[in-house]
């Protein structure tokens, strides 16, 4: 079995509560409040272990938060190591407005890290042995520097991991400078990777293989919102589309999409399929309210459904 490895440097207790109706200036009784730990890596970790799959999800936590987080992992069976910080742990809300079946999503900033408590996650992962897949997704806290997953990516070489990158901006950026095994940028993104305003579909595959060729990454997965996902490498360009279904919440799609896929990945599939079976998992999450993630009987029908068409 491959040994995955995910790393959450500003993991979240995501809090989801529900309102009769949003009114400004009364207080709201709020219902159906549920707390699950949340954060890019983690949400990936989760993923896998709701595919049948198993990882270790690296985070850092502080706090009473942060004990709530370690707490909440531990009743979900997540196999998980906590790196110890001063700052708390963040909260994150999403408030569903019962009346409108509107979503509001309210996302804290983090607690500054040092240098000291940044660097033993790197420590951490530079001491593994027998490493396979590195997932490290979600955005940076304060005091982390922008060129953290650049570093970490010199460490995955080292130990002879694939680096999986899912976060955007200068982080993903100066982590393609190093060379990685795979990103998962949104149109956006990889627009600022190419150096372009704006992509059209047919422009995709040529932006990517640049980032490719220029050895960024080995293989890319585009997500392309409504209209699916588009994966490229050097030698392959494949693009799923989602099946319709009924939309309760777009929360945690594209973690479930990347746990899947390096899941997929991990067991040997062929790249088209590790496709398919990341789109069906993140439409599967889509398929839930508030930060529930997929389901394993969702994403495999999705995924028979998508094969057969």
């Amino acid at each position: 079995m491959k040994k995955i490895l995910t790393l959450t440097l500003n993991p979240a207790l995501d809090k989801n509560l529900t309102v009769p109706k949003l009114v400004p200036e009364k207080k709201l009784q709020c219902t159906s409040v549920t707390v699950e730990p949340g954060g890019g890596g983690i949400n990936v970790s989760r993923a896998i272990h709701k595919l049948g799959g198993m990882s270790e999800a690296v985070y850092l936590a502080g706090g009473f938060t942060g004990n709530e987080f370690s707490a909440l992992l531990s009743k979900e069976k997540i196999q998980s190591v906590a790196l110890p910080i001063q700052g708390a742990t963040r909260e994150n809300f999403m408030v569903v407005d019962a009346a409108t079946h509107l979503q509001y999503r309210f996302g804290m900033p983090g607690p500054a890290v040092d240098e000291a408590e940044w660097q033993q996650a790197l420590n951490y992962i530079q001491q593994q042995t027998a490493l396979d897949f590195i997932v490290a997704s979600g955005s940076l806290p304060p005091g982390v520097p922008e060129n953290f997953f650049a570093r970490l990516a010199l460490i995955a070489k080292q130990v002879n991991a694939k680096l999986v990158v899912d976060t955007s901006g200068k982080a993903l950026q100066e982590a393609v400078k190093v060379g990685v095994f795979l990103i998962k940028p949104n149109l956006g993104e990889l627009s600022n990777l190419y150096g372009k305003e704006t992509l059209t579909q047919e422009e995709l595959p040529v932006a990517a293989r640049s980032v490719i060729n220029q050895g960024g990454c080995e293989m890319m997965v585009i997500s392309m919102g409504a209209a699916g996902a588009m994966l490229v490498s050097k030698e392959a360009q494949y693009i799923i589309k989602p099946p319709p279904v009924t939309v309760k919440s777009t929360v945690g799609a594209g973690d479930s999409m990347v746990g899947a896929m390096v899941l997929a990945l991990s067991e040997g599939f062929l790249l088209e399929d590790v496709l398919r079976y990341g789109v069906a998992a993140g439409t599967a999450a889509t398929m839930n309210y508030g930060t529930e993630l997929c389901k394993k009987e969702d994403t495999e029908r999705l995924f028979l459904k998508m094969k057969q068409e």
